[in-house]
């Protein structure tokens, strides 16, 4: 899927959102492992991350190519601070109308309007995309996140009292959101 779309953070410098490219390989890799460090929020630590350069081009290649899933960047000045997507359910016809969203910041950069900037992106794609529902899975503890999910439409609909295991603090209770399209 396209997107590109220039931003003005709120401390005045602009951020690029677009569609990740094989390209960005190296610093998608750098920030995803950089954010699963920084955060006991995010579904898997950093040593977890098997993939290699060519297999994280290969992936941003063909979300390139997809008509209806995305990874989108967050790049300032050349770097890449941010990364969110959205995935498509499954294919059978039961579920092919829902999509996930995931998202994460580096930390440096948390609080500037990035997260909503992403966020709102990822909406206005999955409905470009057709899907009628997009959904996601945040830790009850990251209440500044369910805070912004609220405020751009998504609902709870339940939780799991055990949704994560981590290994900093046990148990973590995850909410399940959903945003119809």
């Amino acid at each position: 899927m396209e997107y590109h779309r220039i931003i003005t953070l709120k401390d005045g410098r602009t951020c690029t959102l677009r569609q990740g490219t094989a390209q960005d390989a190296e610093g998608v890799l750098r920030n995803f492992v950089l954010n699963h460090a920084q955060t006991d929020f995010l579904t898997t630590y950093p040593d977890e991350n098997t993939f290699t350069v060519e297999q994280e081009e290969k992936y941003l290649q063909t979300k390139a190519d997809s008509p209806d899933e995305v990874e989108l960047v967050a790049e300032v000045d050349g770097l890449i601070v941010g990364q969110a997507g959205i995935r498509s359910l499954g294919r059978a016809d039961k579920v092919k109308h829902r999509a996930t969203f995931g998202i994460s910041i580096d930390i440096d950069w948390w609080h500037l309007g990035i997260g909503r900037a992403l966020t709102k992106a990822c909406i206005e794609l999955a409905k470009q995309a057709g899907y009628l529902q997009l959904e996601l899975e945040a830790v009850a503890a990251n209440e500044r996140a369910l805070a912004l999910y609220e405020s751009e439409g998504f609902r709870e609909y339940g939780r799991n009292p055990k949704g994560f295991r981590s290994r900093l603090t046990g148990w973590q209770e995850l909410v399940l959101m959903r945003r119809e399209l």
